[in-house]
């Protein structure tokens, strides 16, 4: 009896153990989680918000709205969601899809009249006799300066509520604010094309003719130089006038401008001095395109062919840790210091040729931080320098 009544007292005491373990596991979860309701409401919020920026953030298209409005309907608590521009419905996610058509209409009118609509049942008669749809709320997705070109329509089961109304419109000035960012990032892409095509078309007037110049000057005196010329030079603006990529590594660059060095030294002779000094170890660094051969081309263009008897070059670029320090130093005619007094200047007789295209550049890529600086004064040369990183995200070769 008694060891039946000790056994009994074991397990009773084991039962206790686990009950206390079971306690004591989740007190510990509860306090590793987020604590309150209010908190994890928040988490909520902010989590779905984030999954639809990602597609809105890549601009407006059937296929990024399909990405977005299950979240936007998430964030709205609609019955169904749609976004509409003045021609159709991009995506939909719920109920009231049979609608389409209707909350089109509806969104051509708030398109055109700047301003969110609350529609009721009278406002979206329909035959099916399974319809929910009792009213919706329409709310432009506003962009750039004012303009909106689509709108969030949200579906009610019932008479909208304040609380809907509320609800889509703040989400519809949220999205619309992402696809505003949207618009950003492309009017940078689309200037940052059209900057490169300012260069090309710089170097156009700039450098072809003296290149063509200088070749033909070699056809009968030394038509091998010359043929050896023609292929630098065809390589050269191959590699300038390329269609694609708006980086490219130092690397690329480098050999670029050696192509357009060996032709100025056709042209200059001994009165050109380059020196070349590059950290293998950089060699694969991502830059913006045509961002070192503008340089040079001011060193030659602006420094030394206006200095009499020899110049001197000097392209560097050392390994800084994280950023890779590129400079072109020549020992030319120099600038007037106050010509920079007020920014990277870009003068209408082509002086400093680039050189205010590359500055902006490489703030717009890399930062305020890495614009270009310049060092230079009458009679002492003048030094350029840029530092790069090493690795930044978007930039790939």
């Amino acid at each position: 009896m008694a060891g039946q009544v000790g056994s009994v007292l074991a397990v009773i005491a084991v039962l206790a153990a686990l009950a206390a373990a079971v306690v004591a596991v989740v007190r510990l979860r509860a306090r590793r989680g987020i604590a309150t309701a209010m908190q994890r409401a928040t988490y909520d919020v902010l989590h779905t918000a984030g999954l639809a920026a990602d597609p809105l953030r890549a601009g407006l298209s059937p296929s990024t709205a399909g990405k977005a409005v299950r979240h936007l309907r998430t964030l709205v608590g609609s019955a169904g969601l749609t976004i509409a521009d003045a021609d159709r419905c991009l995506a939909f996610d719920g109920r009231g899809s049979h609608h389409s058509d209707q909350f089109t209409a509806a969104a051509t009118r708030a398109l055109e009249a700047h301003r969110s609509i609350v529609l009721s049942s009278s406002d979206l008669p329909c035959d099916r006799v399974d319809c929910v749809v009792r009213g919706a709320v329409v709310a432009p997705l506003t962009g750039l300066a004012g303009q909106a070109t689509a709108a969030l329509v949200a579906v009610a089961d019932d008479h909208p509520a304040p609380g809907l109304v509320q609800a889509t419109l703040e989400t519809a000035r949220w999205a619309g604010s992402q696809l505003a960012l949207a618009e950003l990032d492309s009017s940078r892409e689309r200037l940052a094309r059209a900057e490169v095509r300012a260069l090309r078309a710089q170097i156009s007037p700039h450098f072809i003719y003296n290149a063509l110049t200088a070749i033909a000057s070699f056809v009968r005196t030394d038509p091998e130089r010359a043929r050896e010329l023609i292929l630098e030079f065809a390589e050269f603006t191959r590699y300038s006038f390329r269609a694609h990529g708006e980086f490219t590594t130092l690397a690329e660059e480098l050999r670029s401008i050696d192509r357009y060095l060996t032709i100025e030294r056709a042209r200059f002779g001994d009165r050109l001095q380059v020196r070349l000094q590059i950290a293998p170890e950089v060699l694969p660094v991502g830059l913006p395109f045509l961002c070192l051969q503008p340089l040079v081309e001011n060193a030659i263009r602006h420094g030394l062919s206006r200095k009499p008897g020899v110049g001197m070059v000097s392209i560097e670029a050392q390994d800084a840790g994280a950023e890779c320090h590129i400079t072109v130093e020549d020992d030319g005619v120099g600038i007037d210091p106050a010509v920079f007094a007020a920014g990277m200047p870009e003068t209408d007789d082509g002086q400093h040729v680039g050189l205010a295209n590359v500055d902006e550049r490489l703030r717009s890529v890399f930062g305020d931080h890495f614009g270009l600086v310049v060092e230079t004064a009458p009679g002492a040369g003048t030094k350029v320098s840029m530092r790069v990183p090493k690795f930044h995200p978007g930039v790939r070769a």
